[in-house]
């Protein structure tokens, strides 16, 4: 698992009980999540925009008002800033469909979007040029960090292993830093995220149908399931 420590437990945990029973699990963070020392000013906001869960995290741990309704892409970000006190809405599985919804709707505004350091979509800056006023705060960074020793040493194998990818960018520097020989099965989580992946050799890659944590478990119980066909034996995930 290449996402956050906690983020790939609550992916792993929410697997069919199967799948868990025939793979072994590795996590191998390649990304970690640190909060900005920056404060955030939201005297005249009218709402936020958060399309990932990192940032409803980062904003809590910041105080920010929780009276202020929050636009939200996607089920994880929208369950998670409802878990922390706002009045969060669902307006989009991507950051394509959030952008499409506000601009349908055009609530009241200024809207502020927190967001990483490292983003794609450019969602401030295409809502404001279509007459919506949206500023945006980077509140975290995303830190690029190589494979642990244990995912190394698993790579070198002959067992196959299945890696799901939840982002461009994670997905770019996999691409980087994988040197392993052992047959290579990968979930993307959309076309962007697998883009970067084909450099790479690798027995499979499945995108998965919808850019939810939904339908990425349904894709690696699908690798997994085809994996132990083709190649046998338990598959490090």
């Amino acid at each position: 698992m290449t996402r956050p420590r906690a983020a790939s437990e609550r992916f792993v945990a929410q697997l069919p009980t199967r799948t868990k029973s025939r793979v072994q699990v590795i996590y191998s963070p390649i990304m970690e999540i640190r909060p900005l020392p920056v404060e955030v000013e939201t005297e005249g906001v009218q709402g936020l925009i958060f399309t990932s869960a990192n940032a409803v995290h980062a904003a809590a741990l910041k105080g920010v008002d929780r009276n202020l309704p929050a636009f939200c892409v996607g089920p994880t970000t929208t369950s998670t800033a409802k878990g922390c006190g706002w009045q969060a809405e669902m307006v989009g599985a991507t950051a394509e469909e959030l952008v499409g919804h506000l601009l349908k709707r055009r609530p009241k505004s200024p809207l502020l979007h927190l967001r990483g350091e490292n983003t794609r979509g450019n969602v401030a800056g295409r809502l404001t040029e279509s007459g919506l006023t949206v500023g945006e705060l980077p509140v975290y960074q995303q830190l690029l960090l190589p494979l642990t020793s244990e995912a190394t040493r698993v790579a070198a194998l002959d067992s196959p292993v299945i890696a799901p990818l939840f982002s461009p960018r994670t997905a770019r520097h996999f691409a980087d830093i994988w040197t392993g020989s052992a047959p290579l099965w990968l979930a993307a989580i959309s076309q962007a995220t697998a883009d970067p992946l084909y450099s790479l050799d690798y027995a499979r890659l499945k995108i998965a149908k919808k850019p939810t944590p939904k339908k990425m478990r349904k894709a690696v119980k699908k690798l997994v399931k085809h994996a132990l066909r083709v190649e046998g034996g338990a598959v490090p995930d």
